[in-house]
């Protein structure tokens, strides 16, 4: 089979496309390698594509090819980056979705990363399902909540309403919460935490990257479909989050401080229930990903080439 993924390059690509290189599936890579990073794999399944998914010609002379999958991971991901560039928000997080869905053979299968962000601000102690109305508060949660539709419209897809990611990965974010949280409790010792009973739900991304491998080995079965992708009995407060760090970092501080507020509102439990139904089974907890981060010491890293703002 062949694959395009856009994006390939970032934090969840650079996880899934070794994965993707193992199955012998036959890979084409395009990233327009905004943050330098390298790709460093060599495998004779491999084309590796220099581009922009916003150069609408360029891309379309790679749709040629006719995939039997598309993965469009490229996107500017969070809310802090989408509210400093909304329009390149939407162009590319919604606009080139929509090109990809009507440019892109009938027959091609698309699996896309969304987000459980759209759920905005949810109510107390009852969980977001995938029948839960969507209220999103952010940029990035209005652009991916459209493009969800657009894709959904088009049929022949599945997408993946990812929980706030974490863990290791060869193009590394650290600002992301749990890895920005670990990073600051080795470098700094101490955390001040805005809001901290606000909840959200977490998965690590080396889980992401097997479920869009189960994803294309089960298509024919989940297509059609939209999936909260999380670990379910993971719905932390920030506080809970920093108690389970201090829990391996002993010497953390983490310091509430009542008088400012999170940009972020994000505020909700979310349901897994869908997808654990289909026998999917998640391997990393996070705690387990807290001491990869750990031993990878992520305090030594830039920070400023990790972030994505």
């Amino acid at each position: 089979m062949n694959v395009l993924v856009t994006g390939g390059a970032g934090y969840i690509g650079t996880v899934l496309v070794p994965m993707l290189l193992e199955k012998k599936l036959k890979v084409t890579l395009l990233d327009n390698f905004l943050f330098q990073q390298k790709f460093e794999i060599e495998d004779k399944n491999l084309k590796l594509i220099r581009g922009d998914v916003k150069d609408y010609s360029f891309v379309n002379k790679i749709l040629s090819e006719n995939f039997d999958f598309i993965i469009p991971l490229a996107g500017l991901v969070g809310a802090p980056l989408c509210e400093i560039k909304p329009e390149e928000a939407k162009e590319v997080n919604e606009n080139a979705i929509d090109f990809l869905c009507r440019n892109a053979n009938k027959d091609t299968k698309i699996i896309v990363p969304t987000t459980n962000s759209g759920y905005g601000i949810g109510k107390k102690n009852i969980y977001c399902t995938e029948k839960s109305p969507l209220n999103p508060i952010s940029v990035y949660g209005i652009t991916k909540v459209n493009a969800e539709k657009i894709i959904l419209s088009r049929g022949n897809a599945i997408s993946l309403r990812l929980a706030t990611v974490f863990g290791t990965s060869p193009r590394m974010r650290l600002d992301l919460l749990v890895n920005h949280f670990v990073y600051r409790a080795l470098k700094y010792k101490k955390i001040e935490i805005f809001e901290g009973d606000f909840k959200r739900n977490y998965v690590s991304v080396y889980d992401v990257a097997r479920a869009f491998i189960y994803s294309i080995d089960n298509f024919e079965r989940l297509k059609d479909n939209i999936f909260n992708f999380g670990l379910e009995n993971v719905n932390l407060t920030k506080i809970e989050l920093a108690k389970k760090i201090k829990d391996q970092i002993p010497d953390f501080e983490y310091i509430l401080n009542n008088n400012k507020q999170d940009p972020d509102k994000r505020d909700y439990i979310v349901s897994n229930e869908k997808i654990l139904n289909t026998g999917f089974k998640f391997k990393n907890t996070i705690e387990a990903g807290i001491r990869q981060l750990i031993e990878k010491n992520v305090q030594d890293l830039d920070y400023s080439k990790c972030s994505n703002i």
